[in-house]
């Protein structure tokens, strides 16, 4: 099959969290070729006229989605795949909508909270008109900062973690770092306790498989060090945070019943959002042991190093094999809606 592998084309003073997809197409390009494809890639930018033609010249079998923004954005997150639902182009991984809806954090929480599951209550946004819904009451505690649209822990250091004495001060706090940015920002609940991170791969028959729970373990942060995977402890190898935050999958009998109830809850996700191919839905467990969805990774990074990979490699299976299991789920998914319509 010739697979032509799709990705954002990174700008030229893109940082380490953009240049990050040249590494996922290798590792992919390696996979496709090794299950026996022919194999060709191409870099969309914010020219779709010269993608839709670069694609309707040479078409594809199917196009590997790695697209994860344009020209720096990542609210175009799902423009990419529009694009190939509109030139009738079978492409791996989540479709446009289900893309779009979880990258914007506050549609998806809207979402969230309106299936009744437990996610960190939102008070505040700016701009506050982009609200999907009334934001919930303001209590006194400890919130964080988080873009809109963006993913990768952008901005993300330790002083996004605040805590206002008052509603007021709060959307002031929230009004600053987007004005700074020039980004969409939002406050949500701090949860203060442990993160997980759950993998999911589509089956051969349409259903998904759990892959094994990773845990981050925040390994001798001093009192008073909010304990977050911010850009540092993923993009700054020589940083404490990437040091002290290493992943694992083993845990006691004791924590059975809260990793049935995140698998639980990485299915719900699954099943609300119309996932497809592969995700991974990050969690924060409070003291209570009481779990809340952080988000929905629609794209999860495909290298070595990435949670996916790891979780892959936890579960038995190499690489190229879930690489297979997730081009394997395209076509299906592709017959499945050409039936419904």
């Amino acid at each position: 099959m010739h697979v032509t592998i799709l990705y954002n084309q990174p700008r030229a003073w893109a940082a380490a969290e953009e240049l990050d997809v040249l590494a996922q197409v290798d590792w992919v390009e390696t996979a496709l070729v090794a299950n026996g494809h022919t194999v060709d890639s191409l870099a969309c930018g914010l020219d779709l006229d010269a993608v839709a033609a670069r694609l309707e010249a040479s078409p594809p079998d199917l196009a590997f989605n790695l697209v994860e923004g344009l020209g720096g954005y990542d609210r175009l997150y799902s423009v990419v795949p529009s694009l190939l639902d509109a030139l009738g182009i079978p492409y791996t991984g989540n479709p446009a909508e289900s893309i779009f809806v979880t990258t914007n954090k506050l549609l998806a929480k809207q979402r969230l909270v309106g299936a009744g599951l437990p996610t960190p209550a939102m008070p505040a946004c700016w701009p506050e008109t982009d609200a999907p819904s009334t934001p919930a009451r303001f209590t006194p505690g400890r919130y964080i900062l988080k873009p809109v649209w963006e993913h990768a822990s952008l901005g993300m250091g330790d002083d996004v973690v605040v805590k206002p004495s008052s509603r007021r001060d709060l959307l002031a706090r929230v009004a600053d770092a987007g004005e700074r940015t020039g980004r969409a920002y939002f406050a949500e609940a701090f949860v203060d306790g442990r993160e997980f991170n759950i993998s999911l791969l589509e089956t051969a028959t349409g259903g998904v498989e759990v892959l094994p729970h990773a845990e981050i373990d925040f390994v001798d942060f001093p009192p008073g060090k909010p304990r977050i995977v911010g850009w540092a402890a993923k993009w700054v190898e020589s940083s404490f945070e990437c040091h002290h935050t290493p992943r694992r999958f083993d845990f006691p009998d004791t924590d059975r019943p809260l990793l049935d109830e995140l698998t639980r809850l990485a299915r719900a996700c699954w099943d609300l959002f119309d996932l497809r191919g592969y995700a991974r839905v990050d969690f924060r467990v409070d003291a209570k042991g009481r779990p809340f969805i952080l988000e929905v990774n629609t794209n999860p990074c495909l290298t070595a190093e990435a949670g996916f990979a790891a979780a892959v490699e936890e579960a038995g299976m190499s690489f190229a094999s879930a690489v297979t299991r997730i081009v394997g789920a395209a076509p299906v998914r592709r017959m499945a809606l050409a039936a419904a319509g």
